[in-house]
């Protein structure tokens, strides 16, 4: 079975109050020290990592606006004539509108003003609700299997949800292995909207993440639980919008294998059969200048290879049970063709196996004869159907009758022992090149091989998956003038999934069983 989407996205933006979801903004009033306005005063940010430089101007009251930049450090200069230059240092977070005023003293247009910069303890430019995690807490927190989504717990207002899309309770059996079942602000995990680099990033088949990137190729993201803005609202839930990393002018490199062994791991208490658990997470990064810093990189590549043994207790039939004999099942089994009135029904009495208006009569001996028993299914039980290997019949009465979990002693009396494999490989690419103060393009491509098995059902009836993630966004911001900036970006979204059972194209058993 297959499942395939692909979408083109064109976002085109003028940009004077808000910027596109994954760009930042920063504005401010310039003022002198009889808090008088400034108009006309020269407004410069620069790039603490590529250098890289915008300029604006204060209009007549002062007030100025830098729109449509990429999160990370900046350093702010204020120039105007008759005053001192003020510098300061800013960090904008990931579709941060950061507010920044500054007082210029008066003084000679050399001397210079160092100011110290403070983070708003309360937005008072939109009502959104959420949390950033920095690049710290992307590179230093423990991640079990490098998931990314799974950072989205240290918001407040979110926690693991269930369902298709956990890929554990009840696995998205296209995808397993990649979760992302996150119930946020009491959302459905289902109601979420991802993002990548501000564009989309969802699966709307299935509204789960399309690609998700390796934690060495994000820079930050950021989680609106409520309120959000105008740019975002994709769906009722959180908005998840990752950024990934971009080169800078120096060269930063990485490499790591984190590995997990059972080997090196304790039983608990209640652990059955093998141990046994291989998981191997390696790759390497990096990113830095390519031509006369006007040019960056960067590159990831991460793999992901796991085999890990999943023990189940079933349930399966007994040899006798196969031949019609459930005389030791404890269970009552009932000649379907034997209904008829009951003579003995008493209406005002509750329903039960002998006081019903129509009643069956039970084999005799609680064995079916063979002439009532199917040859398919008989052959079918003997063909595929594994033997009981496990003693089991944890049975469980209630007023005498069997309960129907581990109702007798026929019951979880299978154990089955298979592993469950992973294989991923993911990449991505990224160029950003500068052209002067005012235009800028930035283009990524990443792409994600997933495939593997997963021991669902009895032996011989698990299930294959081969699936192929791929995202890319280009993205071209323009300065038209010190009150408009634009910004179109095209993205691809495209996801390619191939789910088989185990015995596809292998056993034809409709021919085999006779049907």
């Amino acid at each position: 079975m297959k499942h395939r989407f692909g979408i083109f996205v064109i976002f085109l933006a003028c940009i004077t109050s808000i910027a596109q979801s994954n760009y930042s903004t920063i504005r401010g009033t310039i003022t002198d020290s009889q808090e008088h306005a400034i108009p006309a005063a020269t407004v410069s940010v620069t790039s603490t990592a590529t250098a890289f430089q915008r300029t604006t101007k204060s209009n007549g009251t002062g007030i100025f606006e830098i729109s449509g930049l990429q999160p990370g450090e900046y350093t702010l200069r204020v120039e105007a004539a008759g005053f001192a230059s003020a510098t300061t240092t800013v960090r904008v977070e990931v579709g941060q509108q950061l507010t920044s005023d500054f007082a210029l003293k008066v003084g000679a247009t050399q001397e210079s003003v160092e100011v110290s910069a403070t983070a708003d303890l309360v937005k008072s430019t939109d009502a959104s609700v959420g949390e950033v995690v920095e690049s710290q807490s992307v590179a230093n927190l423990p991640l079990n299997g490098r998931m990314l989504v799974d950072l989205v717990l240290t918001v407040p207002g979110a926690h693991e949800g269930f369902g298709a899309q956990s890929g554990e309770t009840n696995p998205l059996y296209w995808r397993p292995g990649q979760r992302s079942a996150v119930s946020i602000g009491g959302n459905r995990p289902n109601a979420n909207y991802f993002l990548l680099d501000g564009t989309i990033n969802t699966d709307p088949t299935f509204n789960t993440q399309n690609f998700s990137p390796s934690p060495d190729a994000v820079q930050e993201f950021k989680v609106q639980t409520s309120s959000y803005t105008a740019d975002m609202g994709g769906a009722g839930g959180g908005q998840i919008n990752i950024v990934t990393r971009s080169g800078t002018s120096r060269y930063h490199g990485t490499f790591y294998d984190f590995l997990r062994n059972g080997a090196l791991d304790a039983h608990t208490f209640d652990a059955m059969g093998s141990n046994h658990l291989v998981q191997n997470n390696f790759g390497g990064s990096l990113g830095g200048p390519i031509k006369a810093k006007k040019t960056f990189f960067f590159v990831n590549y991460e793999g992901l290879r796991m085999t890990q043994t999943m023990t189940m207790i079933d349930t399966v039939p007994t040899a006798q049970e196969a031949s019609g004999d459930f005389s030791q099942s404890g269970v009552t089994i009932y000649n379907p063709f034997s209904a008829h009135n009951n003579p003995n029904y008493n209406p005002a009495q509750p329903v039960s196996p002998t006081n019903s208006k129509i009643i069956r009569d039970p084999f005799p001996g609680n064995k079916i004869p063979a002439n009532l028993l199917s040859p398919v299914a008989l052959k079918f039980l003997q063909q595929y159907e594994p033997q009981p290997n496990f003693s089991g019949g944890m049975s469980m009465a209630m007023m005498g009758q069997p309960s129907v979990f581990g109702s007798s002693p026929d019951s979880n009396n299978y154990m089955d022992e298979r592993d469950e494999q992973h294989f991923a490989d993911q990449g991505t690419v990224r160029i950003d090149q500068l052209f002067g103060n005012n235009d800028s393009l930035m283009g990524r491509y990443s792409i994600s091989s997933e495939n593997g098995f997963m021991p669902t059902n009895l032996p011989g009836f698990g299930a294959l998956h081969d699936n192929l993630s791929q995202q890319a966004v280009g993205s071209w911001t323009h300065v038209l003038n010190s009150a408009m900036v634009n910004v179109a970006a095209v993205t691809f979204s495209r996801l390619s999934m191939n789910h088989t059972t185990q015995n596809a194209g292998v056993n034809d058993i409709v021919s085999e069983l006779g049907i």
